[in-house]
């Protein structure tokens, strides 16, 4: 009983300590042999996975030495079963949340092409100022157009100027 909390505790440290530091094995020999290591730690033997192994081989083997009368053997295979499925699990959760991707951050560029309408009047070769939707907010921006526009006009992003200018033109309907 005292291996099997023993295995189990050591692979809660196991997992606290891969939280703590991770890629810090990788880092110190992933280089050694000449790159013979690169990667070795990733996927089915990273840290957490045989953290989870581990604790489960320990706490399965317990319980199931301590709640039947199947022996140590039969408490070894259990706890074997046990750990392997919680090392699976392990793997696949984790492919699935460094798979995990965001949506794209939204650009000045993202603009050219949309349309706004205008809130301070645009003088002719002058800046106003627009109201754009940029990744579902609005926003304000200087613009400047070649022909005069009038406030409340719908207006079309031709180009960026900068971060915070734009060129546009009025829509013709």
């Amino acid at each position: 009983m005292t291996v099997f909390l023993g295995l189990g505790i050591a692979g809660i440290v196991l997992l606290v300590l891969s939280l703590i530091f991770d890629g810090v094995l990788e880092g110190l020999v992933g280089d050694a042999l000449g790159g013979l290591l690169n990667g070795f730690f990733d996927g089915l033997l990273s840290l957490p996975v045989i953290a989870g192994f581990l604790s489960m081989l320990g706490f399965g083997g317990a319980i199931m030495l301590g709640t039947t009368g199947v022996g140590t053997t039969g408490a070894v295979v259990v706890g074997a079963v046990a750990g392997l499925v919680a090392g699976w699990l392990t793997w696949k959760l984790s492919k699935a949340l460094m798979r995990d991707q965001t949506a794209a951050t939204p650009r000045g560029e993202d603009l050219v092409g949309t349309s706004g309408s205008v809130v301070t009047p645009i003088p002719a070769d002058g800046y106003g100022e627009v109201l754009l939707r940029l990744a579902g907010t609005t926003v304000k921006y200087s613009a400047k157009s070649p022909l005069p526009i009038a406030r409340g006009a719908e207006i079309w992003v031709e180009a960026i100027l900068s971060s915070t200018s734009v060129t546009v033109r009025p829509v013709e309907r």
